[in-house]
Parts: C-alpha cells; sequence; structure tokens
C-alpha cells in the first residue's frame, strides 16, 4: 500500500490493528490543551459522520503534536538494536515515533502532492509525494531514498483521507489516518454519539465518540474532534477503560487550510548525501529515472512464511499469525537479539507478554503472536482454542 495512499472507510478490527499500529509506545503524556467550548449549532453523530465522508480539501498544513501514555516500558533501544544492529535511534528517526512525544509538520496539496516533516533534537526526517516521485529523506544519516510510483493515483478530487499518513513502523502520525483507522470499528459491536465541542488550534470543532458495546474491551472510548467549518479532524484520542484522560493522541496545534507553495515538495538530495534506489538499497550518486519501479502495494506474505486469523468479532476480536517455520532455526544475530528481549518480558504461563493500558500482545511457545484490546487472560484463552491453531 502506497504511504500516501487514501483509505476507504470500511469496517475495522480494532484489537488487531491498533496493536499493531501502537506496540512499542509509552512515555508519560498530557492532553492537548484546548480552549473553552465554542457555542456550535446542534449536530448529531449520523451529520458528523457524512461531514467526514463528503469533506473535501484544496490544501492543508499544519503542526501535528503526538503524544502516547500506554503504560509500557520504552522499547526504543529494541528497536534500534534490531535496525541495522545499532543501538541507538534519533528523535528524528521516522521509526521513533512509537516511543514518545513527537512534533510532525504536514503539508498537503492533492493526492499526489503530500509531505511529512520529523523534526528531532539531532535532525529531520522527511517523506516527500509529488506526482511519481516519492523520497524518504534522513538527515542525519545524511541519506536520502527514492522511490518511483509505477501507476500514478487516478485524478480524483482530493478528500481528508488523502492526508499524508502511514510513516513506517509508525503510530498514526495525523489526526485523519487516526481518524479513518477509528472509523473502520464502526459497525454493530461499536456505539455512536457526541460529546462536547472544542476549539482546537483555533478552529471550532464538534467531538464525535465511538465506544465498544463489550465492556470487556481495554479501550474505553475513542473521541474525534471534526473541524466544524471544513470537516477534517483536528485530534483523535484514544482512552483506556475506566480513564477520563487519552491513553493515545493525535492532533494539530497549529493548521491551514490553504494550499501550499509548490516548493514544499520539490526535493533534490543537499549535495554530498547518499542517494539509494528504493528498490535494492544500492548507493547511487545519481539514480537512473525510473529504475526503480515501486508501485507503493504491500505484497502478500507467501503463505509458507506466515499464516494468520482472526477469533471475535470487533473491538473484542484477537488477531493470531502463525511465523514462518523457519524460525525456530533462525540463528540470525537479529533473531537472537530479538529472542533475548523476549526472554525478558513478563509471561502469561509460558508465553512473553507486552501488556498496556489499550491492548495486549502475546508469543506462544509454538511460534505464534496474538494480539488484541483484551486482557493476557484473553489470550490466552484464544491460544487454547482449535480455531487459533493454524497448522
Amino acid at each position: 500500500m502506497s504511504i500516501f495512499t487514501s483509505r476507504p472507510a470500511v469496517r475495522w478490527a480494532v484489537p488487531a490493528l491498533a496493536a499493531v499500529a501502537v506496540v512499542g509506545a509509552g512515555v508519560a503524556a498530557k492532553t492537548l490543551a484546548v480552549a473553552a467550548e465554542p457555542n456550535l449549532p446542534p449536530r448529531s453523530a449520523a451529520q458528523l459522520l457524512v461531514d467526514l465522508q463528503t469533506a473535501r480539501l484544496d490544501g492543508l498544513s499544519g503542526t501535528v503534536v503526538e503524544r502516547a501514555d500506554l503504560g509500557l516500558p520504552n522499547l526504543a533501544s529494541l528497536l534500534g538494536n534490531l535496525k541495522a544492529g545499532s543501538g541507538a535511534t534519533s528523535s528524528a528517526d521516522l521509526t521513533s515515533l512509537i516511543t514518545g512525544k513527537h512534533t510532525l509538520r504536514v503539508w498537503y496539496s492533492g493526492p499526489d502532492k503530500t509531505r511529512v516533516a520529523l523534526v528531532g533534537t539531532s535532525g529531520e526526517s522527511d517523506i516527500i509525494r509529488n506526482g511519481s516521485n516519492l523520497w524518504i529523506w534522513d538527515s542525519r544519516a545524511n541519506t536520502a531514498t527514492h522511490h518511483t510510483l509505477e501507476t500514478p493515483q487516478d485524478q480524483k478530487a482530493p478528500s481528508p483521507s488523502d492526508l499524508p499518513s502511514g510513516l513506517p513502523s509508525a503510530m498514526p502520525s495525523t489526526p485523519q489516518e487516526a481518524a479513518d483507522l477509528a472509523l473502520r470499528a464502526i459497525d454493530d459491536t461499536t456505539v455512536v454519539t457526541t460529546g462536547n465541542s472544542a476549539k482546537i488550534a483555533g478552529h471550532d470543532a464538534y467531538e464525535l465518540i465511538l465506544s465498544p458495546r463489550d465492556t470487556s474491551s481495554l479501550v474505553g472510548q475513542i473521541r474525534l474532534a471534526i473541524d466544524a467549518t471544513e470537516h477534517v479532524p483536528l485530534r483523535v484520542q484514544v482512552l483506556a477503560k475506566g480513564s477520563d484522560q487519552a491513553a493515545f493522541e493525535v492532533g494539530f496545534t497549529q493548521v491551514s487550510f490553504t494550499k501550499p507553495d509548490p516548493a514544499q515538495f520539490d526535493f533534490k538530495p543537499p549535495a554530498g548525501a547518499t542517494v539509494k534506489d528504493g528498490g535494492d538499497g544500492a548507493d547511487k550518486t545519481n539514480p537512473a529515472p525510473g529504475k526503480d519501479r515501486f508501485d507503493g502495494k504491500t505484497p502478500k506474505p507467501n503463505a509458507d512464511d506466515a499464516r494468520s486469523t482472526v477469533i471475535g468479532k470487533g473491538w473484542t476480536a484477537v488477531y493470531v499469525v502463525r511465523l514462518s517455520d523457519n524460525a525456530a532455526t533462525d540463528n540470525s544475530e537479529e533473531a537472537k537479539k530479538a529472542q533475548s528481549f523476549l526472554n525478558g518480558l513478563p509471561k502469561t504461563g509460558d508465553s512473553p507478554t507486552i501488556t498496556s493500558k489499550l491492548f495486549t500482545v502475546m508469543m506462544t511457545p509454538d511460534g505464534r503472536i496474538l494480539a488484541g484490546a483484551v486482557s493476557a487472560d484473553r489470550l490466552a484463552q484464544v491460544a487454547a482454542d482449535p480455531a487459533a491453531q493454524l497448522k
């Protein structure tokens, strides 16, 4: 799937994707400050849903803050060790989004012109889409990776779901991306209501609240603040069951709905930078145009490498995947580091388990991973279900 692809409002198994999107995040956080509630005309939940689906934008730019308080250990050092054997990650590394507080700048000028910049204390990382060109820039490593999109996106009226999203190995990086994921939860397992109005980043906003009918879910609510005029999500908060504080939050602190300067999407690697062809990673001073044909689609896993299923429905569904049968005999340095980390985790029975306020992830001794917005005991029950054996 393309890094900047749009997302249809289809139903979403919340626990499965939430675990994948946010596993590893965890440090103390406070909710984004907002002003007093504005006095807005009443609007029903159904009307707000229509607003989200039909909104259209000419352009957008702004500053986004992402914060998390999931009650997890800081896993950044592990991820740094697993990534290219390095023990350190920069606050400007795109993979660092899974831990801590982060500020990003975003620009949008239609589905084929988008940019996200993560600015850290020691550098900056950018993803820039300009037509068929896709660049990933890491100023700390002084490296630019170029992809050529094989098939340009169909021409269409831009919509909020085309906003920049999907940073590699990251939590949702914009309110729109988080909202798209949340809206997929709307089915017969979800209660949809409205909340209080708010003023966010200087804009009046309505609040849409999604809640699970099944109270055994670890998720209590997902709150979407929707711009009263442009109908774009300005903030998304995820609250754990029984809490009135957001465990995860992403929202604008400044936003403009004016079309950005086209120069924001023109990227040329600076002199002396290492330029890589995104296809094979080979270093090239001037990659040949069109050599890397990246179609932006996620390849389907080989049936021999992974098997998966979902047990249950909606907010309490559990995603189960069996790793490659070769995993048990993998003696690579990366596999050894991963195993060392797993050995240090708390265990449910014989299974290493990561538990947070919103989700739980478990790895069974026979090589399966289970994830869901449920307790470790529930995952253990699912692990014993014949339907979850994946043999």
